[in-house]
């Protein structure tokens, strides 16, 4: 529900009103799974790279495409490092 708004006439939400969720979702390119998603993966290597740096990892070395279009390699983070994977739509997890 909106009431209107003494100053100018528009409408604003009422205190308490229910607020719709946004009807898109923005892709960063830092989104993470549980698990990498196998198929035909077509980023480059310096994009495997950037996409899982802009995920918060460091120091990203070894990155190989396995046979099921997978970028795999090792990455700091947290002081620690980890393995991390890549998929075909841009999710990154670690292993």
């Amino acid at each position: 529900m909106t009431a209107p708004d003494a100053r100018s006439g528009a409408t604003v939400p009422s205190q308490g009103a229910e607020r719709t969720p946004p009807a898109a979702t923005i892709d960063r390119g830092t989104r993470t799974a549980d698990a990498p998603a196998a198929g035909a993966n077509s980023f480059t290597e310096g994009q495997a790279r950037s996409r899982i740096e802009a995920a918060g990892f460091a120091d990203v070395t070894g990155l190989e495409k396995d046979d099921q279009g997978i970028w795999r390699g090792r990455a700091m983070r947290g002081g620690q490092q980890v393995g991390v994977a890549l998929d075909y739509q841009g999710n990154v997890s670690t292993q």
